[in-house]
């Protein structure tokens, strides 16, 4: 499975720790950016990371700013993205087995690196649910191929 992570600077250390971790547990890590604590703009790695995850199926994203409010947000206005903020290792896993999530958005503000690896974990061993909740995301996704007709 390949792993499309970006941050802004805030996230930049706990990038780093990441991206590390997951080598060791064998993972493809595409790095996005930022390469650097200078200041930068969230929007920027979001979009691009949402990019390439709505671009190949079956890979996931993982957002790091202070937050992880910023970039749900930014990554959340590219089509086919589900992205989700989280804050606890249960907020990530229902927002695989419920909402499908193929991006995870972190505060590393909020949480240490033992805590982001827990999210990730959980995230990455739960499975979608299906069911009733493809319905849900079917109507979303139904809406995001008509927005150009919303005003």
């Amino acid at each position: 499975m390949k792993i499309v992570i970006g941050s802004d600077h805030r996230g930049f250390s706990l990038k780093s720790y990441l991206k590390d971790w997951f080598a060791s547990k064998g993972y493809e890590v595409e790095d996005l950016g930022t390469d650097n604590l200078t200041t930068s703009d969230y929007p920027d790695y979001a979009i691009s990371v949402a990019r390439a995850i709505s671009k190949n199926e079956g890979s996931l994203g993982i957002l790091i700013c202070g937050t992880g409010i910023g970039m749900s947000i930014a990554a959340n206005k590219v089509n086919g993205i589900r992205a989700a903020r989280v804050c606890s290792a249960k907020d990530a896993e229902m927002s695989k087995r419920h909402n499908n999530s193929n991006v995870l958005c972190i505060g590393a503000d909020l949480v240490d690196e033992l805590m982001a690896q827990r999210m990730i974990t959980a995230w990455l061993e739960a499975s979608f649910e299906g069911d009733r909740h493809q319905r849900r995301l079917s109507k979303i996704s139904d809406f995001e191929k008509n927005i150009h007709d919303v005003g």
